[in-house]
C-alpha cells in the first residue's frame, strides 16, 4: 500500500500552503493599513483638520490683536 502523504505528497504542497498563509497575513495586514482605526484616511483627514485649525488660531490671532489695539486706543480717549 502506498499513501501519498506518506510519500512526500504533503511536502510537495507544504511551500505552496506557505506561501498562501504569508499572501493571507500581508494582506489581512494591508487591508488594516488601509481601512483601519490607524489607516492613512484617517491620517489625511487628520492633517487636513490640523491645517483648518491652524488657519482659525491665525484668524483668531488677529482678531485678538485688533481687537486690543481698538480696546487700548478707546481706554486712551477715556479722562483720567
Amino acid at each position: 500500500m502506498s499513501n501519498k502523504y506518506v510519500n512526500g505528497g504533503f511536502y510537495k504542497l507544504l511551500p505552496y500552503l506557505s506561501l498562501a498563509l504569508i499572501i493571507c497575513i500581508i494582506g489581512v495586514y494591508f487591508a488594516n493599513l488601509m481601512f483601519g482605526t490607524n489607516s492613512l484616511s484617517i491620517l489625511l483627514e487628520l492633517r487636513q483638520k490640523e491645517q483648518k485649525m491652524q488657519e482659525e488660531v491665525r484668524s483668531l490671532t488677529e482678531q485678538n490683536a485688533n481687537l486690543q489695539k481698538e480696546f487700548f486706543e478707546l481706554k486712551g480717549l477715556e479722562p483720567k
